[in-house]
């Protein structure tokens, strides 16, 4: 690599680029798994789409393995590469909200929590993950299921459109009408398309939330997910649900008896009641727990739980205990 090549590419950029010897290279280098430990030769900070049109030429000039970093949230450490350009976009995270249209255009470092920050005041959603720190870009190209899946659909079902920085430097936007092909490759169809730097999304109302995770012992797991899954088909769709196995460490909110069991059966339940339901909390509860709850009048999930987090309604809660 020409030294001239890299401090013009330096020159260029209005984000800065961190090398090897910088102060803050460990730092901007590392993975949010900390298990994983890369050594990129550089990692270009980009500020806006120039910053990314000039590290995808001055990759491609100078024969380097690329990795994009968006909100920095994956698992198996895709987000940066040995001896490489990392382009990593963490502070590209501008968020514009459209009421009228129930739309959200997003930048691609957003993290889930940036996004719903944006639109709750709205009283809109986009259907995310279940994690606030996982980064709306990769959630968005790889699927994308959380607790609105079942009412909306994936996170990729709701990309309305896309800016996309081409191998070749070039900028395209793709949507139903423009660069039909290149929205269904982003929308599932693989991987290494381009570069996204921006996302257009179709956001939905979203009225009251109620949440709460339920703990079984693991010994009641098979029963649990038998339950759980003859009842979810004929729940409502505003009701987001899933079921793990965890190891729960003896810390709040488990309670004393569970507290550092090496495995536990958790039943995480989140009720988006829409606009169809409004009205008082008590009101909401009455309606939707028995159709969302209970089973030819007995719990759906049947089981002892060994806690409900508070944060359910009382009459919702009781239903879930009972």
């Amino acid at each position: 690599m020409q030294a001239m090549s890299t401090e013009s590419f330096i020159g260029n950029m209005r984000g800065p680029v961190v090398r090897r010897m910088d102060a803050d290279y460990d730092a901007v280098r590392s993975l949010y798994n900390g298990m994983i430990d890369k050594s990129p030769m550089m990692i270009a900070r980009c500020t806006d789409v120039a910053d990314v049109v000039a590290s995808v030429n001055f990759a491609r000039q100078n024969d380097l393995q690329v990795a994009i970093r968006g909100g920095g949230h994956n698992g198996p450490g895709l987000g940066s590469v040995d001896n490489g350009l990392m382009i990593d976009m963490s502070m590209m995270k501008g968020v514009r909200v459209n009421p009228t249209a129930c739309s959200v255009r997003a930048g691609p470092g957003c993290t889930q929590g940036d996004v719903d920050h944006a639109t709750h005041i709205y009283g809109l959603a986009v259907p995310a993950g279940i994690v606030s720190t996982t980064g709306i870009a990769g959630l968005t190209l790889g699927g994308g299921t959380g607790y609105l899946t079942r009412k909306h659909g994936l996170t990729t079902d709701n990309l309305l459109e896309a800016d996309v920085v081409l191998a070749d430097g070039r900028i395209v936007t793709a949507n139903k009408s423009e660069n039909a092909d290149l929205y269904w490759g982003l929308r599932g169809g693989g991987g290494n398309f381009g570069i996204v730097t921006s996302f257009l999304f179709q956001a939905h109302p979203v009225n009251v939330v109620y949440a709460g995770p339920v703990f079984w012992d693991i010994e009641d797991a098979r029963t649990i997910m038998q339950k759980y899954r003859d009842f979810l088909p004929g729940a409502p769709e505003e009701l987001g649900a899933f079921v793990g196995l965890k190891t729960v460490p003896p810390m709040a909110p488990v309670p004393g008896g569970a507290s550092g069991q090496a495995r536990l059966c958790r039943h995480r339940l989140l009720q988006w009641p829409d606009r169809r339901w409004s009205g008082g909390h008590g009101q909401v509860a009455r309606k939707a727990a028995p159709a969302a709850l209970q089973l030819d009048g007995r719990n759906a999930l049947s089981g002892p739980p060994v806690h409900v987090r508070s944060v359910l309604p009382e009459r919702l809660a009781m239903v879930l205990a009972r």
